[in-house]
């Protein structure tokens, strides 16, 4: 007994730590670049791959809005501060679309080629979120008619690329999930306004190439 004790005094020392990172990062996001962030659903304590949410098959654990919805994200300082404060240990969540940014994610291996393909071609690249298990590179607001057209023109869309848009979601850095540690893969340049994203455009073609290449072609986590 005494060493589960110390094991979850231990884990509760380290998430009291974040607390003050995840608010300030939150209030960055919300109030200096107008990204509108809710908290998510924190990882089920009793096993860190589930999620605190009622759903047992949840394949997005702790990385995920419950409660409140993800209709109430705000950039409001005073809201966000009251969230962060009750809940020290929330994910960020980013509600993609509209003032903010949306995002094209994919599974971690295919995404690393992706990004080295769009070095490659000279294509910049704005700010990139990684998890263990998919990385999501942030774009500029799309409308589903710009989706649908850009997604038309293509002979095949492999099944593991997703398109986090309006109504979407991801979460951000430092969040801590079921899936582990959120981080930046390429960081926003410090002490920037709202930092600068691509067209989509710009890098689905080097996605589904990548994508394609590396055989990565059903749904994924």
């Amino acid at each position: 007994m005494r060493e589960i004790l110390g094991k979850r005094r231990r884990l509760l020392s380290q998430s009291s730590d974040r607390g003050p990172e995840l608010i300030d990062s939150a209030l960055t996001f919300a109030t200096e670049w107008q990204w509108p962030v809710l908290p998510g659903v924190t990882a089920d304590p009793q096993g860190r791959s589930r999620c605190g949410c009622p759903d047992p098959e949840c394949t997005v654990p702790g990385a995920h809005p419950f409660d409140p919805g993800l209709l109430v994200a705000t950039t409001e300082a005073r809201m966000v501060r009251w969230w962060w404060t009750n809940r020290p240990t929330a994910p960020i969540i980013l509600a993609t679309g509209g003032t903010a940014p949306c995002a094209v994610s994919l599974p971690a291996l295919a995404a690393s080629r992706a990004l080295v393909a769009l070095d490659r071609q000279g294509i910049r690249l704005g700010p990139v979120v990684a998890s263990a298990t998919r990385w999501s590179i942030l774009v500029r607001p799309y409308t589903m008619e710009q989706l649908g057209e850009l997604l038309y023109a293509k002979d095949f869309v492999p099944g593991s690329l997703r398109f986090h848009g309006e109504g979407g979601y991801i979460a951000l850095p430092p969040s801590e999930t079921g899936h582990g540690e959120v981080r930046w893969e390429r960081a926003p340049l410090p002490g920037s306004a709202s930092p600068w994203v691509p067209d989509v455009e710009a890098v689905v073609d080097a996605v589904v190439d990548a994508l394609t290449r590396t055989g990565v072609s059903a749904p994924e986590l």
